[in-house]
């Protein structure tokens, strides 16, 4: 009995080595064919199209929608051919598109029977092409026939304009037309391919009977506001003070019947957006995200086309319209207020003003140890008085008689323009203090008159003579929630 179970228990063990043995030698297969796979070149490779699988993002999965039919062929290619004559004629194939034919930003009504559409093009287009537009308005009332006129393009950034240039479009028709649809055509006209003539339709603008309505009480009733400032873009790390302090300058200088539209195009971080927010729930403030505009390869992120929606957005809102910076400030004398500047030039639909530079870095040595306490237009006092050279100019202008906006002035525009406004209205600039998060004063002068890098420089008190006053008005408007802003 004891000599058949040791049998048995040999039997059982022999059993089991042998399928251990068989066991461990399928895993060395598996594992010498996984080491083998890591060397197999990458034209082996698989991808989800090799499967037929759809490649959509994660958050998509629920839309996929399975289908059995196969992606329609690739377009066969000219070939090299020989022609009768013995030439041998060489074949040239396109793919894809160096940049959009038109970018809509935005369309608004000028009036009962004119639009402007503001957007981006191609600038190789209009440079070296001659792309037309037709406006079309069809009406909602199907009984009603469409009409078509040709647009009339307006290039306010021309020569700035960068793979893309602004394009504003305007449509005038010669009946007026309401509730319906704007319609624009835009034709290349070969744009650079002379056997291609591409038209690209789409919908500039639905009104409906509500939006008739509306623009009739706005275009037809007294301006909301007496100013609106329509800025640049905002882009890269901006001190949140010098931001500050700019607000708050602005919004006394123009007043209770003023607004301000920020545009920004990636700098209104936190910090900036703390200083902001109080004038914003005051009504002051308008900040409008145009991030998505980097996208498109155009000059100084877009200015010219923020500029001209923020015309024709407000068009019929505002009496007077200033275009200039966030580093600029506007200064009228004592004796002068802002309304009655704009009074005395009321004859003309724009005026420029005249710029004041100041050094972006020098302060009085009295200010040592206390600048930090002080705001920038406090502190830098120190006028560049160089001659002889060419300073940029700022405008403003009488919306409802302007067609499209530049940086610099306007040329667009019916009635008259005038540069003489020297000792009327000037602005002081602080170039590049926006842009730095830092103490400003890093050279201390003890000095009325001064020379640094061979330009002349000259004591200015005017903008600190004023700092008191712009800081009791904040604390009279917003109260004490922007003391411990930071540079």
């Amino acid at each position: 009995m004891s000599l058949v179970k040791e049998k048995e228990g040999r039997m059982f063990v022999w059993n089991c080595a042998g399928e251990l043995k068989l066991l461990l030698t399928a895993l060395l297969f598996l594992c010498s064919l996984i080491t083998l796979i890591h060397f197999i070149p990458c034209r082996f490779s698989f991808s989800p199209s090799d499967f037929n699988i759809p490649t959509t993002p994660f958050h998509s999965v629920s839309n996929i929608k399975t289908t059995n039919s196969a992606p329609p062929p690739p377009p066969s290619l000219d070939k090299d051919r020989v022609l009768q004559n013995g030439v041998v004629k060489r074949a040239f194939n396109g793919f894809g598109s160096a940049a959009y034919n038109f970018i809509l930003m935005s369309a608004y009504r000028g009036g009962y029977n004119t639009f402007a559409v503001m957007g981006l093009a191609s600038k190789p287009l209009h440079v070296y092409s001659k792309p037309s537009y037709l406006c079309e308005w069809v009406p909602l009332n199907k009984h009603q026939n469409p009409i078509s006129v040709i647009g009339n393009k307006i290039l306010p950034d021309w020569g700035y304009g960068r793979v893309y240039t602004v394009l504003v479009i305007n449509c005038t028709f010669p009946i007026s037309v309401s509730t319906g649809k704007l319609v624009i055509h835009a034709v290349t006209n070969g744009g650079g391919d002379t056997n291609v003539n591409t038209t690209d339709i789409f919908v500039a603008l639905t009104e409906t009977e509500t939006d008739f309505v509306n623009f009739t009480t706005t275009y037809e009733a007294p301006p909301k506001y007496d100013f609106l400032y329509c800025g640049s873009s905002l882009f890269g790390n901006l001190s949140p003070q010098r931001v500050r302090e700019w607000l708050a300058f602005h919004v006394r200088l123009f007043g209770e019947k003023s607004h301000f539209v920020i545009h920004d195009a990636g700098g209104v971080h936190e910090g900036v957006m703390e200083v902001l927010k109080p004038w914003m729930d005051k009504g002051y403030v308008t900040l409008q995200d145009i991030r998505d505009q980097e996208r498109f390869d155009g000059y100084y992120h877009n200015q010219f086309l923020v500029v001209n929606d923020c015309l024709h957005r407000y068009k019929f809102q505002a009496k007077w319209m200033f275009l200039f910076d966030v580093d600029e400030y506007i200064f009228v004398p004592k004796k002068s207020t802002i309304k009655s500047v704009v009074n005395s030039l009321s004859d003309y639909t724009q005026f420029t003003i005249e710029q004041m530079p100041m050094s972006n870095k020098l302060c009085l040595a009295e200010d040592r140890g206390k600048s930090y306490r002080k705001w920038g237009f406090e502190k830098l006092v120190y006028k560049d008085v160089k001659r002889g050279i060419w300073r940029d100019r700022k405008y403003a202008v009488q919306p409802r008689n302007v067609i499209a906006n530049g940086v610099h002035m306007s040329q667009n525009t019916v009635g008259k323009t005038t540069h003489k406004t020297e000792g009327r209205i000037k602005y002081f600039h602080y170039h590049g203090t926006i842009a730095e998060r830092r103490e400003p004063c890093r050279q201390l002068v003890n000095a009325t008159a001064i020379t640094v890098d061979g330009t002349p420089y000259v004591v200015d008190t005017t903008m600190r003579d004023v700092a008191a006053t712009v800081k009791r008005f904040e604390l009279k408007m917003i109260g004490s929630t922007l003391q411990r802003t930071r540079q």
